[in-house]
């Protein structure tokens, strides 16, 4: 096999799996604060395809006005949805919220079927970001490593503002005893929407970043929901690390697989998480609490 082809998929893959990095995240923290597991993920994952679609191919707006406006408008539309409609649930049995979340994914996809047809739509890639850059042993698409730089800057990002920051303290403290902190004078509700946006927000991120990689279109959320549902299992629910480190180990699972056997490059990551659940029943940096 040829070598430089070799580095060209790893590449490759850790370009898919920069794509499961900031989607798991968004799953992470919702799921770790909130204790939603998001059935919509991947339909608002598609959200953030289609509002930069709208601005760069509709109205003509600059790419990065858009990779600016995309997230901020579908971490809106997460706030929207948290307060109005996943609020009213806490209360009750987790299978609500999953019932909820499922039910807002098919409005989603089908209210996006609607206003924009079926048909997927073609995304041009930046001019900015068109060629190669010689790597020195091998050239590699611009944009492709644009994707890199910029999910290695939100996932440092999302670790300083958890860790570092009053307010990701605050969220810390929440996820491990969320009425405490409403005890201590803290609006927790507030900070259930904030969490929720958060995570809608580096959804409609990955979304944006995804469309010039390829035509968008209403259920282009379905398949990738389904891997970052994986790549959660294997890192560990409500693990920001796992998140990250189970991107990657998934992105280049899929793009070795390829490589090797194509029919089993995606059954292949099923056949990993099954391995790592025998073993590590939690995922890599699970924790208990998740799972009492």
């Amino acid at each position: 096999m040829d070598i430089h082809f070799l580095f060209i998929q790893l590449f490759n893959g850790l370009v898919l799996g920069s794509f499961y990095i900031l989607l798991s995240l968004g799953l992470t923290i919702i799921f770790g604060m909130l204790g939603v597991v998001n059935f919509a993920h991947g339909a608002i994952y598609m959200l953030g395809a289609y509002a930069a679609y709208t601005m760069v191919e509709v109205y003509s707006w600059n790419f990065w006005v858009a990779l600016i406006l995309s997230p901020l408008i579908v971490g809106l539309i997460g706030m929207l949805i948290e307060s109005t409609l996943l609020r009213r649930l806490y209360d009750l049995p987790h299978f609500y919220n999953l019932l909820l979340t499922f039910g807002l994914m098919i409005f989603i996809e089908e209210l996006i079927r609607i206003i924009y047809s079926p048909i997927a739509k073609p995304f041009s890639t930046p001019q900015d970001l068109l060629g190669s850059v010689d790597l020195g042993f091998m050239l590699f698409p611009k944009y492709r490593l644009f994707i890199l730089g910029i999910t290695t800057f939100f996932a440092i990002g999302i670790w300083v503002f958890l860790e570092k920051t009053k307010l990701g303290a605050i969220i810390r403290a929440g996820t491990d005893d969320s009425q405490m902190v409403d005890a201590l004078g803290i609006d927790i509700s507030k900070i259930f929407t904030l969490v929720f946006g958060m995570g809608a927000g580096l959804a409609g991120i990955s979304g944006a970043l995804a469309a010039p990689l390829q035509n968008i279109f209403p259920y282009m959320g379905m398949g990738i929901l389904a891997d970052t549902f994986v790549v959660v299992i294997i890192g560990g629910m409500g693990s920001i690390g796992g998140s990250i480190l189970g991107g990657v180990i998934i992105g280049e699972l899929i793009t070795v697989g390829v490589i090797f056997w194509p029919p089993l490059a995606n059954t292949l990551i099923y056949i990993f998480m099954a391995a790592i659940l025998l073993i590590r029943p939690r995922g890599f940096f699970g924790r208990a609490r998740f799972f009492e």
